[in-house]
Parts: C-alpha cells; sequence; structure tokens
C-alpha cells in the first residue's frame, strides 16, 4: 500500500480526532465552496445564542436560583450604564457604580477582608448562569482552607472590568475577584472570566490584573478554576502585587513528591 493510499484509509479518523480536540470547526464537509447545510445550521445556531448571551438582561433568581441567591444573600448592585444598549456603545459608564450602589455596597459589604468576590454579568449573561453557581461554592471552600476573611459577594448589571477599582476603594478588600462573563464566539457562549487584582484603585489598568479566562466545560473547568483563583489570591497577598509584576505559579497537586535534587 502506497503512502497516499495509507492516509487515505486513516483519513476518517485522523478527522474525528483533530475535531475531538477543538470546538473550531475544522475539516467539515463542503458542499462546492460553501458548508453543507448541517455546518451552516449550527453557525447560525451558535450566532444566535451568542447575541442572547451578550443581549440577556440579568435576573438573579432566574439566572442563579432563588436558593443559590438566598444561601449566599447576593445582592444586585448597578453600573452607571442604565440601558443595555447604553452599557454596549459607552464601556467607561459601566466602570463604575452608579451613586445608589455604591451606597449600598458599602453598607451591605464588610471592609478591610481578605478577599471580596464580584459577579458581573459582562458579555455574557448565559456564562453567569452556567458557571457561578457551581464556582463560587468552591472558591469559598478552597479560601477558607487559608482562614482568610471574606466579603459579601454581590452582582453587577452593565459590569465592566475597571469596576474593580472602585470595589476596591469602597471596600479596601487586599484582593477583588471579579468572575464576569466573556464576550461570547462561535465556539461557546458559557465562557466565564476570573480577573483578580490586589488593592485596586481608581487609575489602576490590566497592568495591575491577572486573568483567568475559558472557564466552561471544554475550557478551564470549575475545580480547577476556584483552585487556580484561590491560589493566585494567595499569591498576591504574599506579595503584596498583582498584574505584570506577578506570574501565576500553579500549585503542585496534593500529595505529589517533591522532586529530589539533581546530584
Amino acid at each position: 500500500m502506497s503512502g497516499s493510499d495509507s492516509l487515505s484509509h486513516r483519513w476518517p479518523a485522523l478527522i474525528e480526532r483533530i475535531r475531538a480536540r477543538t470546538p473550531a470547526r475544522v475539516l467539515v464537509d463542503r458542499a462546492g465552496a460553501g458548508y453543507r447545510t448541517e455546518t451552516q445550521l449550527e453557525l447560525r445556531q451558535a450566532h444566535a445564542a451568542a447575541r442572547d448571551a451578550v443581549r440577556s438582561e440579568l435576573d438573579l433568581e432566574r439566572d442563579l436560583g432563588a436558593e443559590f441567591v438566598a444561601r449566599w444573600g447576593i445582592f444586585e448592585a448597578h453600573s452607571q450604564a442604565r440601558t443595555k444598549d447604553e452599557y454596549l456603545l459607552r464601556p467607561d459608564l459601566g466602570r463604575k457604580l452608579s451613586e445608589d450602589s455604591a451606597r449600598t455596597v458599602v453598607a451591605r459589604c464588610p471592609q478591610d477582608i481578605d478577599l471580596q468576590i464580584v459577579i458581573g454579568d459582562g458579555l455574557s449573561v448565559t456564562a453567569v448562569a452556567a458557571q457561578v453557581p457551581g464556582l463560587l461554592p468552591r472558591m469559598v471552600e478552597n479560601a477558607k482552607k487559608h482562614a482568610w476573611k471574606l466579603g459579601q459577594p454581590f452582582a453587577i448589571r452593565y459590569c465592566r472590568v475597571g469596576v474593580m477599582n472602585q470595589v476596591g476603594e469602597l471596600l479596601r478588600p487586599r484582593v477583588v475577584a471579579l468572575l464576569i462573563g466573556e464576550r461570547p464566539g462561535l465556539a461557546t457562549a458559557e465562557s466565564l472570566s476570573a480577573y483578580l487584582a490586589f488593592q485596586p484603585r481608581p487609575g489602576h489598568s490590566d497592568a495591575q490584573r491577572n486573568l483567568i479566562s475559558n472557564i466552561h466545560a471544554r475550557g478551564v473547568s470549575l475545580e480547577l478554576a476556584a483552585a487556580r483563583i484561590v491560589n493566585l489570591a494567595g499569591q498576591m497577598i504574599r506579595s503584596g502585587s498583582s498584574g505584570s509584576t506577578l506570574k501565576e505559579r500553579l500549585a503542585e497537586p496534593a500529595g505529589r513528591a517533591e522532586r529530589p535534587p539533581k546530584p
């Protein structure tokens, strides 16, 4: 059997192995110059899901569950954006809380704690609904192992990442962790990001923040995400820094023996 015949024989299995490693639509069949009907319909479905994720309005009890909201005492704050359209057109308004919400956050959240968790709708309410109910309890469980003082979790409607600076200014926590919906693509609309910053303050930029992204079923699992978030927060607390000056060091798996020194 020639080399080309051998490759042809293995081709279907090879395609399946490649496609199993990525949600991207690679090596799909075509009808002439275009996709086949099945692939085209999948693309339209994914595009519709992405639009829904961006345009949906956050509803705490619907998206997180009434029992979950009650258990964690989660309340809703608002950015200065008044509508979804204004939020999409004016990113700057999503980076600051409204005056009423700022007062509410100060009244309901303890100050000078170790870790403050914030939930932001961002650009995918779908991601918040899919990931936060499983991620938040795992984060709290891991954080309690460090005997940290934890803040009162709350959610922000029409939220942008920069709102972390005002949260840091109002509550003075050592670390703020913002769980926020990522901009959806055609692979998934359920991807969540976790932004972390040490003592964020007005004027801070992405240079003072660290990011753990792609938290979803085919990306970073909830268990790993929770462990990485708390581990990274611990690094920030120990070093007194975050962002470009801090490189995430993954924790060693429990029970793993240290490597002996090289002779």
